[in-house]
Formats: structure tokens, sequence, C-alpha cells
């Protein structure tokens, strides 16, 4: 996978370099951490371009308890696990599901986040209402970021199993996916439940959630394999779950949060 400079754009986010007492002190050390800005509410643009969301609010919180400084880079989903694989950033951070197959390229922190997989369907959709019944129906259309969750439960828990299969329409970014669906050039969007739930709640009903969910996942946060940082950051998210920290960014971010304001 081919990284450009042109991809990389510097966001330059820098955390205050106070620790708490019983964290690894990593003495006000620079973690380049790459991250797409296209994945709300955990790490995504604002009304005003301003980089904005759960994960960022995490990584401030983590860079204080650690003692460290956070400089953020940008770049596409589909070269972010090379990119960190290879040694071009320090971690990756875009909620990424652990899976064995991405652990044998780099290294995960412990999860930070569980979710479930979703079916997103516009709000007068009657045609279908759960994954069986979509199926059934050989003319609907699913959106899909290709090496995705999203992507494999469109495949793999809906479908035949074919990663070709016509049905799966591919978009680059799960928000081009979601403007197709709401166009009705598809007919269904999977995404994790900290987004969907979010995006449903401001669509004014313009979308919903049908069926069971596919599937759960854990996200964790990428680094080079063997890289130092994975016990410090390890050490700060289970600190951060013990104390009610994490617990409070969920309410800010998949609760109060309004996206689209």
């Amino acid at each position: 996978m081919k990284l450009t400079a042109a991809a990389l754009v510097g966001l330059g986010l820098f955390a205050a370099p106070a620790f708490a007492q019983d964290m690894p002190d990593l003495a006000g050390r620079e973690i380049v951490v790459v991250t797409e800005n296209a994945y709300p509410p955990l790490q995504f643009l604002d009304k005003d371009g301003k980089a904005i969301g759960w994960e960022y609010d995490a990584m401030a919180e983590i860079a204080k308890r650690l003692n460290a400084m956070v400089k953020y880079e940008n770049i596409s989903w589909d070269a972010m696990i090379p990119a960190v694989s290879e040694g071009q950033f320090d971690m990756g951070m875009t909620g990424i599901t652990i899976k064995d197959d991405r652990k044998e390229k780099v290294d995960f922190s412990e999860p930070y986040m569980r979710s479930e997989m979703l079916m997103i369907v516009r709000g007068d959709e009657t045609r279908f209402t759960d994954a069986a019944s979509f199926a059934a129906i050989p003319e609907l259309l699913v959106s899909a970021q290709p090496g995705t969750s999203p992507f494999y439960a469109a495949i793999y828990n809906i479908l035949d199993g074919n990663e070709e299969n016509p049905r799966v329409i591919k978009f680059e970014t799960f928000g081009a996916g979601l403007e197709a669906l709401k166009a009705g050039d598809v007919d269904l969007t999977l995404s994790d439940s900290t987004a969907a739930n979010g995006y449903v709640a401001a669509s004014n009903g313009g979308l919903k959630i049908i069926g069971e969910p596919l599937a759960s996942e854990d996200f964790g946060f990428i680094f080079p394999k063997g890289s130092d940082l994975v016990a410090p950051m390890n050490a700060a998210i289970a600190a951060m779950k013990a104390d009610g920290t994490m617990d409070s960014l969920n309410q800010k971010w998949f609760v109060d949060y309004k996206m689209g304001e």
C-alpha cells in the first residue's frame, strides 16, 4: 500500500504534561497518532473543520495521565494499518476492530470500547425488517467501506460470503455510503452502534435501525509490532475505565452530543 505525502494532513494537537502518580511517566514524549477523521462520533471534523470526537477526548486524557504530547496526522482508512505496521506513525485510531488477522500486522491496546453492528435504513423503509428479509430481495443494495467490519458483516452475516457480490456498493468513506442511503442509491448501511445511534437520533426520522445486532466487536488503538507504548496505553485505559472517565466520554459523545449541530 503506497503512502504519499499528500495523503497526510498535520493537525498538531497537544496535551498538557500532567500525570497521575500511579501511571507510567513518558517524560513529555511526543506520540504521533494517525486517524481518518471520518467516523463520527469517534473522530471527525465539525462544521468549522475542527477535529473532534470521543477518541480525541480520550487521547487528550491519556496523554495527560502519561505525561506525553500528542501530534495528529490524517490518512485514509485503507492505508492506516499498513502505515502503522511500517512504523510511519506511533499509533493509529479510528474505531479499529480488534481482529486476529490484524494482530499479525500491528499490536493492539486492550479494548477501550465494545460495540454492536447495526442495520441502518431510511425511516420509511418497509420492504425488509432484518438481515434475512434483506437478503431475500435480490435487487436491494448495501453500502460498505472495503476492509471494514461493516463490509465483512454485509458479506458474511447477510449475504453469501462472496466478497465481490455486486449487491455490496463500495464507498471510500462511511459518510459517502450513508449519503447514498439517504439519497436512495442503496437500501442499507451497516455501522457499529457508536455511530449508528447518533446518526439515527440526528436524522429527525429520516433513518432508523432494524433487526437484531449482527455481531459485537471490540475497538482498540493500534501500534507497530513490539511498540513500547502498548503497556502505558493499557494502564491509562484501565484507570479511565475504573474511575468512570470512559463512562463520562460515552455520555458526552453518544448521548448528549447531537451530530450535525
